[in-house]
């Protein structure tokens, strides 16, 4: 009861006409920024911290909440129209949008990611309401061996569920792993494939690394592929959501937040490994699979709000110990500190109305979100009518101006292009470029919390297995990774007795 009064209180600050024009200018921002390819919310919060060093710390974060909720809206429609996710929670929801949309039903995988994203961005605001304190807790008992073993689930989901044969997504896979361990090995402090190089040193940004693979290498394939191009740029029409549509979309959009929401709280979570999840789930759980690959609305709907129930997760560890699991909550945390307030379970009652006025925000920009996004979902359709070489061509700038803005680096732009090549290529060979980023955001991750373990047991490798949630992990792991040549088997022999 305690929460909700101070909820109230949060409201009547959220609700104040300065502090809500910062929330319009938040979503707004962050739905546009979300549709740009390589410009995603991390990147607009960070270029706007100088700008808000000004404003009251409550204005400014509820308009960085705005953003980062909104982002996360506006991700969903350049991996639906133009198959270049605005940013890496919304990788999945290419897969099946783009096709949705190439067969004219743009407009129902668009209303769809909308609709469960308020669904899941609702109930995971209320989560994080009411039961914060309970994660923060559950995310404690995680261990390096526990963080390293949800990796590995992650990994042979991915590498599993994406393309044609596991082989591909494996190979991919290990392309973003293997670029993750470039710069500076952070316990040694050695150089490591770094070719001499002085820019590599600190790594290579997943943000280049993303907007090379999906913004140039989609553009360039698309370019050399005359068929495909007249094949996205048809639209029927708004035709809305069917109740077809509408039957298949609601429980995904339930289990896609039950999903999102507590992995999103863990350490290591993010946006990435539940929207994954919940497509092996929907795929499995399924009453059309063959539609999986072809365009399925579950493969739209589950995703999405996997991927803003985890937005909402993500905040919990930040705001009760000051723990970011995102680029954008990093660069959230780097805001608390320019006007020196440090997020913490003391933060709840040292500065009250500013915590509460952000989690009362949510609830407002959720809402301003679903307005913004319904009304204009035919505007964002009609962006497929836009001519081939006008589009292709806005994709390549906004993505050489938002790779150029991260270091104000050339270098960085030429190595965006050179990915770019290289995801041509895997898109001309059918090897999917999703895993590859996704093994860059989780690599070094994986790599820190496996080294994490091995010192804690002195070279052990048994820890991983003495653990029971580790154990039970990496069980599941071998599982995913055992079904699936089961899976094709099973098929194969019914399509041979078939005959």
């Amino acid at each position: 009861m305690d929460s909700l009064h101070l909820l109230i209180q949060g409201f009547d600050v959220a609700l104040q006409p300065y502090n809500l024009f910062w929330a319009i200018v938040g979503v707004f921002l962050g739905t546009v920024v979300g549709i740009l390819p390589g410009i995603g919310p991390a990147l607009t919060v960070a270029l706007l911290l100088p700008v808000t060093y000004n404003l009251e710390p409550v204005s400014a974060f509820i308009m960085f909440a705005g953003i980062y909720y909104g982002g996360m809206y506006g991700g969903s429609t350049t991996s639906i129209l133009l198959n270049t996710p605005g940013e890496s929670g919304s990788i999945i929801t290419a897969i099946e949008g783009n096709k949705m949309a190439r067969s004219g039903r743009a407009s129902a995988a668009l209303a769809t990611a909308a609709l469960g994203s308020f669904v899941a961005g609702s109930i995971g605001t209320i989560a994080l309401t009411f039961v914060a304190p309970a994660l923060a807790d559950m995310a404690l008992v995680f261990g390096p061996a526990e963080y390293f073993s949800l990796i590995v689930v992650g990994f042979t989901t991915i590498a599993s569920v994406l393309g044609k044969t596991p082989a591909r997504g494996m190979l991919s896979l290990f392309f973003g792993l293997g670029l993750g361990l470039i710069g500076i090995d952070l316990q040694t402090g050695q150089a490591r494939f770094t070719l001499g190089i002085p820019q590599l040193l600190d790594g290579i940004n997943v943000v280049v690394m993303a907007v090379g693979l999906f913004a140039v290498g989609e553009t360039l394939f698309l370019a050399t592929q005359p068929k495909k191009v007249e094949e996205i740029i048809k639209v029927s029409g708004w035709t809305w959501m069917s109740r077809e549509d509408l039957a298949r979309s609601w429980k995904p959009w339930l289990r896609g937040t039950l999903l999102g929401f507590p992995i999103g709280g863990l350490p290591t979570g993010g946006t990435e490994i539940p929207t994954f999840l919940s497509y092996a789930l929907e795929k499995r759980l399924s009453s059309k699979p063959e539609e999986f690959g072809h365009g399925a609305i579950e493969g739209v709907a589950g995703p999405e709000a996997a991927n803003n129930a985890a937005a909402a997760g993500v905040l919990v560890p930040l705001l009760t110990l000051g723990l970011p699991t995102s680029a954008t909550a990093a660069i959230m945390l780097a805001a608390f500190q320019q006007f020196n307030l440090q997020p913490g379970p003391l933060i709840f009652t040292s500065n009250p109305e500013l915590i509460w006025g952000l989690i009362a925000s949510l609830y407002i920009g959720n809402f301003m979100l679903l307005l913004l996004n319904l009304p204009l979902a035919p505007l964002w359709a009609r962006l497929l009518k836009i001519p081939a070489p006008l589009l292709y061509g806005g994709i390549l700038v906004f993505a050489t101006l938002g790779t150029y803005s991260l270091n104000d680096s050339v270098f960085d732009v030429g190595l965006m292009y050179l990915i770019g090549l290289i995801g041509f290529y895997m898109r001309c060979t059918e090897i999917p470029v999703a895993p590859a980023v996704i093994g860059m955001i989780l690599g070094p991750m994986a790599e820190q919390q496996f080294r994490r373990t091995l010192a804690i047991s002195q070279g052990d490798m048994s820890i991983f297995i003495e653990r029971p949630i580790s154990a039970g992990m990496l069980g599941l792991a071998a599982c995913i990774v055992l079904a699936m040549p089961l899976a094709r088997f099973y098929q194969r022999h019914q399509s041979a007795k078939s005959r």
